[in-house]
């Protein structure tokens, strides 16, 4: 921007330097010629009517103290003519105005007479000006110190001359106009200075003076093109930045010109972008988590279907094989019919236990059971859940100790608690070995209870420890029936504690396992 003001400033100049050079003396000339022409016919006009105005007076004489007579320039002629032409002093007057606002010297001659002479000329003027009429006045006489050359004849009625004053070495303009009826003559003179050379000033000033111009200019647009460009960059590094996601960063409106409202527009596209980019990222993180969800919920299937199906095998082998032994009456005494019903109706009551559990964690994980957080007695649960799995204790000869009675209130959803403390305690049950003793203990600390169960027995493997929340996952390779468990249990337990958003977790022990979780004494 700078470099196009710059060329257009310079430019100017150089196109004024050259209509200067190649036009400016022609304009200059013609104006004189213009400024003559105007004074001639003022000039006219007076003479005109002072000519009517002596016609009329005819009788009278006049008097011209200040005329010069033409024959005082010549040595043998005789003055004796009288003076016929008379010019009032208003008329004088009026054209000494003109030759003082047009700066020219006027002459009037009648009869070889000076009529009028303007009053601003020198005598020596008036007699160089006298001496440019010999040859028309005397026929074969020429003039002592001009040397003219006629240039122009205006519409037959004046004529133009370029006069060169060889005293005053100077050149002028001259107006001549001659009526030969009443030998009357106009001879109005102006200056002409040497154009040539006041073009070649005048120039040389207009170049100096464009140079200066020019800087003067750079510097000015070179100022105000910063403090335009400068927001313009700013808005541009906002630009890249939005490029690259980055809304953050704002410009600030300082201004109400077009500047500042395409600043206020970007800040509206920014704000505008951020909502848009935002929502996508939100559609494609729920797109991706339901497509995770979709590829979660297939392979669960497939799990699911490879794991009920090893675990429905033994029963249903187990079933069918027992129902048949009935069907073909393999053994006739009563002993052995009760045993074969009592085989079918336990493996029967497995299956039903598992596919309840499936459907409790199928619920769990899926979100379809609400948590419903209340207050109650974490202490009193567990009792209840000792007592619901007395016979079974007894039956294995399992010493339980948990000497905790005085209540211990939590906040947390009690069914799904009991779920779990009865998964925890199932799986002691299940595992416990050598002493065959359980454990329970209800710590309270600062806003929170820790509740653990320790069944004695070999410790977890511990690249197993993580792989035991799994559904249907078992240490047992095989998939043994030795503990009757399914492999599910903890796997609810998982979920339950994950809807609740609370720690759980397992320790080995070097004389067996510890299950333990965390719930909020405090709400």
């Amino acid at each position: 921007m700078v470099l196009l003001m710059l060329a257009a400033v310079v430019g100017a100049i150089a196109v004024t330097w050259v209509l200067n050079r190649t036009f400016l003396e022609d304009y200059y000339l013609y104006s004189k010629m213009d400024m003559l022409d105007n004074v001639f016919h003022a000039v006219y006009d007076v003479v005109e009517q002072a000519e009517s105005e002596s016609k009329k007076a005819s009788g009278e004489s006049s008097e011209f103290s200040e005329g010069f007579l033409v024959d005082e320039f010549d040595n043998s002629g005789s003055t004796e003519e009288p003076v016929n032409l008379i010019l009032s002093d208003l008329q004088k007057l009026e054209l000494d105005v003109q030759a003082i606002r047009n700066d020219v010297s006027i002459l009037v001659v009648h009869n070889s007479n000076a009529v009028y002479f303007s009053t601003t000329s020198s005598p020596d003027t008036v007699i160089y000006m006298l001496d440019r009429l010999l040859p028309k006045l005397y026929p074969g006489k020429k003039p002592e110190y001009n040397s003219y050359e006629k240039i122009k004849n205006v519409d037959g009625i004046y004529d133009l001359y370029e006069n060169y004053d060889v005293r005053t070495k100077t050149n002028f303009l001259e107006l001549v106009w001659n009526e030969e009826e009443s030998d009357m003559y106009i001879l109005i003179r102006t200056s002409v200075e040497s154009l040539q050379a006041n073009v070649d000033i005048a120039n040389k000033f207009l170049a100096y003076a464009g140079i200066l111009v020019a800087v003067l200019v750079s510097i000015g647009v070179f100022f105000a093109t910063k403090s335009f460009i400068r927001p313009v960059e700013e808005l541009s590094g906002i630009a890249k930045r939005m490029s690259n996601l980055d809304f953050n960063v704002k410009y600030k409106v300082e201004s109400n010109d077009e500047i500042g409202e395409l600043g206020q527009s970007i800040n509206l596209l920014s704000e505008k972008l951020e909502d848009t980019i935002s929502d996508l990222k939100s559609a494609n993180n729920q797109l991706q988590t339901d497509i995770e969800q979709k590829v979660q919920v297939d392979e669960m299937r497939k799990e699911f279907l490879s794991n009920v199906t090893h675990e429905l095998k033994t029963p249903i082998a187990l079933i069918q094989g027992y129902a048949e032994g009935l069907k073909d009456n393999i053994s006739d005494d009563e002993e052995s019919r009760e045993f074969y019903c009592d085989v079918i109706i336990d493996e029967a009551s497995k299956m039903n236990k598992m596919v309840k559990k499936l459907l409790t964690l199928n619920q769990i994980e899926f979100g379809n059971d609400v948590v419903e957080v209340e207050r109650f007695d974490i202490v009193a649960l567990i009792h209840s859940v000792l007592e619901n799995s007395e016979i079974l204790l007894k039956k294995q000869d399992i010493c339980v100790q948990f000497g905790q009675t005085e209540p211990i209130d939590v906040w947390a959803d009690e069914y799904m608690i009991e779920e779990v403390i009865t998964n925890y305690l199932t799986n002691a049950i299940h595992h416990v070995k050598g002493e065959k003793v359980i454990d329970i203990r209800v710590l309270r600390e600062t806003g929170r209870v820790r509740i653990s169960v320790f069944n004695t027995g070999k410790p977890i493997p511990e690249e197993e420890l993580d792989k035991i929340w799994i559904k249907f996952y078992k240490v047992d390779k095989a998939r043994t029936r030795e503990y009757g468990g399914n492999g599910i249990g903890l796997s609810i337990v998982k979920a339950i504690m994950d809807s609740h958003h609370k720690p759980y977790g397992v320790i080995n022990h070097s004389n067996g396992v510890e299950f333990w979780l965390e719930l909020d004494a405090d709400i």
